[in-house]
């Protein structure tokens, strides 16, 4: 069996060498440093004043044009006000409407015992281009091990469509219910790809009791090779997310990750992933544009996962 990181509705290039720094540049790093943390301090003691701005406040990315591109940002601005406002978590999709740009990096151990990098993880751009729909277009990962150049490539593509199906804002409600509509695309160069087809319907939901909020899906995924005993099969997954607000900008977070693989090589088996994780956000760098990082650790609750020992870095643009 190929090795390969488990991605799905759980969310879940060769690296570049690093270069040394002599130590007059790290005296000349250590001010910048001390002005970049000086600014990140700043956005964030700032993110209340912003907060309490009207949700819908015209600025040049949002000003209407005219027409269906023209409109995009305050059409965007709109639906996602009639939506609550929690941070999407580190391997739970949320249910919620996002535009954003997101790179995710994660470092694991698999099965046999080999360290994979994962660099992208997947993700990509996510756009809101209708009401209540959001589509995700997936980079391609980019997947390095440590036992040798000739492994490295790049994973399947993925797509993403969701559909809202109802949801409130803080004030009206809290909660939100969504569709997914997921398709892997066997992309993937001959040793990071699962070389089918797989569709993974799945249905998302969420709820929020003040700065408290969960967030769940559970979905399954069908390749096209069916059931078959040597594949993949049919695995069920579930996901919640267990999230609380501080300080506005900070999430803390715990995410429970489920699959149960009812046929194919995984027949009968099972496996639990606890993902407790930190995400900082979204603190505004421009109008309507922010910036949100999050770090999680995820560690296997179930004898003979298919990888262990995960640390996930998330980076977002939302816009």
């Amino acid at each position: 069996m190929r090795e390969q990181t488990v991605q799905g509705t759980g969310g879940i290039g060769k690296s570049t060498p690093r270069q040394c720094l002599t130590a007059g540049p790290a005296r000349m790093w250590k001010p910048r440093l001390r002005s970049w943390a000086a600014m990140i301090l700043a956005a964030g003691l700032g993110w209340e004043a912003a907060a309490q701005s009207p949700t819908n406040q015209t600025d040049s990315l949002s000003a209407s044009g005219g027409g269906y591109f023209g409109d995009w940002f305050a059409r965007v601005t709109k639906i996602q006000s009639e939506q609550p406002h929690w941070i999407a978590p580190i391997t739970t999709v949320t249910p919620r409407l996002e535009e954003e740009l997101r790179y995710d990096q994660s470092w694991e151990t698999t099965s046999s015992g080999t360290r994979l990098t994962s660099f992208g993880g997947g993700k990509g751009l996510e756009l809101i281009p209708a009401e209540n729909v959001e589509v995700i277009l997936g980079v391609p990962a980019w997947q390095s091990r440590n036992k040798g150049d000739e492994v490295d490539g790049f994973a399947d593509e993925s797509f993403l469509v969701k559909y809202r199906l109802a949801s409130a804002n803080e004030e009206s409600g809290n909660y939100i219910a969504t569709a997914f509509l997921g398709l892997q695309a066997p992309t993937g160069s001959k040793d990071n790809t699962t070389d089918h087809y797989t569709v993974t319907p799945t249905l998302a939901g969420g709820k929020g009791w003040g700065n408290f909020d969960i967030q769940s899906t559970f979905g399954a995924g069908f390749p096209d090779n069916g059931t078959a005993p040597a594949g993949a099969g049919t695995p069920l997954q579930f996901n919640t997310s267990l999230q609380y607000r501080i300080l506005k900008v900070l999430w803390p977070d715990v995410d429970v990750n489920y699959t149960y693989w009812p046929n194919g090589e995984h027949a009968d088996k099972n496996q639990v992933f606890l993902t407790p994780s930190f995400i900082l956000g979204r603190l505004p760098i421009r109008e309507r544009v922010g910036l949100t990082i999050g770090i999680g650790y995820q560690v296997a609750l179930t004898d003979k996962p298919t990888y262990n020992h995960n640390f996930i870095l998330s980076a977002r643009v939302p816009f």
